[in-house]
């Protein structure tokens, strides 16, 4: 029995924004063709194939063998044999490369992005959790006090999602931009079928968190064994390889394209284990094949930030942030029912939160938490292209060294709402270059310095006072409505000193450079969307900050 209804997408997202994704086939399935029946069997329409093998094996599904020829043309969509011949195929190539036995076939659906995107709400959250998640992206200076939180996670998942396979249903839905004829993605199918597999392995129903860092450590494994495999099959499919020619890709589309997500910073905190996830699998490939990979399933990273740095997996665990309530007596601690009570962001959050700036409508001219921005974000080749494996650096300098997080959110009797965020680090230096970028952050904002640690944006969409402290190797920032009301948030909070304060920078903080002239929280339900990685990536960031290296 499944523990959990978990949805696995392929992205143009990750799970793109957190939506919740329903378990049933997407409202406007009428338009879908309807999945591959799990005892069907398919007659191969290439007479040089080799004959069928008398029991199934790697390799071999339903009537096809992975390097054979199909008679497919999808150029006014698929009949269901033709899907049931590509499913096949797919599945004896996803074999290949996985060495890994499918049990069942899958059924496969495809629908069209628009009906897709009009498939699932999310109205049925409490204002309890409401608040708590805008409360989050509040802190990470991702989504406005103006704007909800659950309706821009829920553009970016119909914007981008390019399908998803759902445990709860064993089945797996292909989204199409083109709406005239629906068409498959053969890569994209690929890695959904990863997912399918993965289930009928490792049981994905046990991989759930109720934190963005805890999935975002689980999807470093599920979507970083899957993207892996998706680059593997990409590669075969390409020029040169073993399949080159006869992998099925979508025409352009049909006027129903997704045009990107809603907002590219709440993307690249659910992205990271799509970037970060395949160079995580394959460091352990390299120690022990795919019996290796296969033993993560039993003791999957503990963090986003072990898949992000592979060389920490196993060796340096999360610690666990102690934060105690010191709120006033008009201010509660907001608890959602049937969910943990604090947010944990982790590294990706961190890193996301600082990347954001670049992308968020406002010149970004003196912002310096990320020196060299460019090539410091994005992973180049050695060509100069970007890579196509891990496209993004969520390792810089004023994310890494994270080691554990947490985030309490509070409102008042007037509704007025308020946070406490501590983060511990692996040093007292990271804590002090976490500081300052996070200063950086503030000024980029719009904020003014009134006192020691104390801070003020006067107006915009994050207009609130901060209130920021370094102990050690933990920071801890306060946020409320004014000034005055820090102490009524956190009553230990001083923010009365008005001449501020300069802290000498240790001698081996990271120097800096100028700027060279881009689950299960509420969206991560058992299901998960399969993702072009690259693909995608390159057409969201486009032209304006993604470039060759020179």
């Amino acid at each position: 029995m499944r523990r959990v209804a978990t949805v696995l997408a392929v992205t143009l997202v990750v799970l793109a924004g957190l939506a919740p994704l329903a378990a049933a086939a997407p409202a406007g399935a009428d338009a879908a063709v309807s999945g591959v029946a799990a005892t069907e069997q398919s007659t191969p329409t290439n007479e040089s194939a080799p004959p069928d093998p008398e029991t199934d094996r790697i390799g071999w599904e339903n009537g096809y063998w992975y390097n054979e020829s199909i008679d497919v043309n999808q150029s006014d969509g698929l009949t269901q044999a033709e899907l049931n011949a590509t499913v096949a195929r797919a599945m004896a190539r996803v074999e290949v490369i996985r060495e890994l036995e499918f049990n069942t076939t899958v059924p496969v659906d495809i629908v069209s992005r628009s009906a897709f995107a009009n498939s699932s709400g999310n109205s049925s959250y409490s204002e309890a959790f409401r608040a708590f998640d805008n409360a989050k992206f509040e802190a990470l200076f991702l989504i406005g006090e103006e704007e909800g939180s659950l309706a821009v996670q829920q553009s970016n998942r119909g914007a981008t999602v390019g399908g998803y396979y759902s445990p709860a249903a064993d089945s797996i839905v292909l989204v199409t931009d083109n709406e005239t004829t629906l068409q498959v993605d053969e890569l994209t199918l690929g890695h959904e079928l990863v997912h399918a597999v993965q289930d009928q392995k490792f049981d994905l129903g046990n991989f759930s968190s109720q934190t963005r860092d805890g999935a975002n450590a689980n999807s470093g494994l599920i979507e970083g064994d899957a993207n892996y495999v998706q680059q593997q099959y990409r590669e075969r499919c390409g020029e040169g390889g073993a399949w080159n020619g006869t992998c099925l890709r979508p025409e352009a589309s049909g006027g129903g394209g997704g045009g990107g997500p809603a907002n590219i910073g709440v993307y690249f905190v659910n992205y990271q284990p799509y970037s970060d996830g395949p160079t995580f699998i394959a460091a352990q490939k390299r120690q022990g094949g795919w019996d290796a990979v296969n033993d993560l399933y039993d003791a999957p990273p503990q963090s986003a930030e072990q898949v992000i740095h592979p060389e920490r997996y196993g060796t340096d665990p999360p610690t666990e942030v102690e934060l105690a309530d010191e709120h006033g007596e008009n201010w509660e601690r907001i608890r959602p029912e049937s969910r943990l009570d604090y947010a944990e962001v982790g590294q990706a959050g961190v890193a996301s939160m600082f990347v954001y700036p670049w992308y968020a409508g406002r010149s970004p001219q003196g912002y310096d938490a990320i020196p060299n921005f460019r090539n410091t974000w994005f992973n180049y080749t050695d060509s100069g292209d970007l890579s196509p494996i891990d496209p993004l650096n969520y390792g810089f300098d004023a994310a890494a060294g994270w080691d554990g997080d947490r985030m309490h959110f509070y409102q008042n009797d007037a509704g007025e709402g308020g946070y406490v965020w501590r983060l511990v680090w692996d040093s007292d230096a990271e804590a002090i270059e976490f500081r300052d970028a996070y200063e950086e952050l503030l000024a980029y904002w719009g904020a003014e310095q009134i006192g020691e640690g104390t801070y003020r944006i006067e107006d915009g969409p994050f207009a609130d006072a901060f209130h920021v402290t370094v102990a050690g190797d933990t920071v801890t920032i306060v946020n409320a409505p004014t000034v005055e009301q820090l102490s009524e948030v956190r009553g230990s909070v001083d923010a009365g000193a008005e001449t501020p304060t300069a802290e000498p920078t240790p001698t081996d903080a990271p120097a800096t450079e100028s700027i060279s002239p881009t689950v299960t929280e509420p969206s991560v339900t058992a299901e998960s969307p399969g993702f072009s990685a690259v693909t995608a990536l390159v057409a969201l960031l486009g032209g304006a900050l993604l470039f060759r290296r020179r």
